[in-house]
């Protein structure tokens, strides 16, 4: 007992046990609504679809936290800013092709435009972000870029404001996405919730083996590791730095399309939601690690949409599903305290662990 209590503190046994107590408490609310039989297996195939939907935006969306972080070590909060602009400029491409009629008679061709036209928009804010505002700051203590990239993300928002306005605008309707396929258990599954899935799962395989096999994949992760070395080595470490960025970015851009084609709704203010639940999903996974970034927006997406309701309706909670927010949060705060590096882990040396 008392090398336990050196090794552990009080604060450690806390912890602990207000962990103990919220898996005992899912458990238990997870009994009740499973044993209530209110909720038919489709239903649940449905709320994991719409889940792995809403994850798959996120694992996007995330990718470009935890690379920034791998290679700079800095949380680049203006990230869900470079979200909101791929987004934003999509919309005005999508209604232009849209009212032209090229949307309805190439739909396929359409959206690779609007979808190449938002990833542009993103990756020149991007670097010019990474240019102006971070990079004269890179040999500064960490709250310096900090305080930046949140002063960065507060000047994007509201000069999209400024530049087109406060209303809300919506993205054209697509005929071509308007539809479903029945899936699993009869569940009626969307095209566009197809095509969020699937476009979702190539650009997270096409990173993975960019960063994996390839030489520039390997410089950034040799510059992720000491950047004084890999300029040692003869790698241009500005280079490998942009270009973390302007993957990131694209990803964002494009994330920002699909978030638009299944929420159909955009704003200036559009991407403080979804940059939030990006960067804990990147928590989640073990920020740094771009596995765990994918991974933890699929967990992160699934627990909003399964967990508040297999959660709390066992509670008689009247409308579960609008506390998805807390509960995507509570999940976080279990990982933290049970697994701090986040279910992955993240990747550094010992000296920078």
């Amino acid at each position: 007992m008392r090398r336990f209590f050196e090794r552990y503190d009080i604060i450690d046994v806390i912890m602990w046990l207000i962990a103990a107590a919220i898996l005992i408490g899912a458990l238990i609310g997870s009994v009740k609504t499973i044993q209530s039989g209110k909720y038919s297996a489709a239903t649940w195939v449905d709320l994991s679809i719409s889940g792995l939907t809403q994850g798959s935006i996120y694992a996007l969306i995330a990718l470009g936290y935890t690379m920034v972080y791998g290679i700079l070590r800095m949380i680049n909060f203006a990230h869900s800013e470079v979200f909101m602009s791929g987004s934003f400029i999509g919309y005005f491409a999508a209604t232009w092709l849209a009212a032209s009629g090229f949307m309805n008679e190439n739909p396929v061709l359409g959206l690779i435009v609007v979808f190449f036209v938002a990833a542009l928009t993103s990756v020149t804010v991007a670097v010019l972000l990474e240019r102006i505002a971070y990079r004269p700051l890179r040999r500064a203590p960490r709250l310096v870029p900090l305080i930046t990239a949140i002063g960065a993300s507060l000047f994007l928002q509201y000069m999209f404001r400024g530049l087109f306005g406060s209303q809300v605008r919506s993205y054209p309707a697509m005929p071509r996405l308007e539809g479903s396929v029945s899936g699993p258990l009869g569940v009626e599954i969307e095209y566009v919730q197809i095509l969020v899935i699937v476009a979702a799962a190539l650009m997270m395989l096409f990173l993975y083996l960019y960063v994996q096999r390839t030489r520039a994949g390997r410089a950034i992760r040799a510059v992720s590791e000491d950047k004084d070395v890999a300029a040692l080595m003869g790698i241009d470490v500005d280079s490998a730095i942009v270009r973390t960025f302007v993957l990131g970015a694209a990803f964002a851009g494009m994330a920002g399309v699909l978030y638009a084609l299944i929420f159909r709704q955009i704003t200036f203010f559009m991407g403080f939601v979804p940059g939030i639940k990006a960067f804990t999903a990147a928590v989640l996974g073990g920020i740094g690690n771009i596995p765990g970034a994918m991974l933890g927006g699929l967990v992160l997406g699934i627990t909003e949409s399964v967990g508040t309701i297999l959660f709390l309706d066992g509670y008689g909670v009247p409308a579960p599903y609008q506390l998805k927010d807390g509960i995507a949060f509570v999940v976080l705060v279990l990982i933290l305290i049970l697994r701090p590096t986040g279910m992955l882990g993240e990747r550094l040396p010992r000296t920078k662990a």
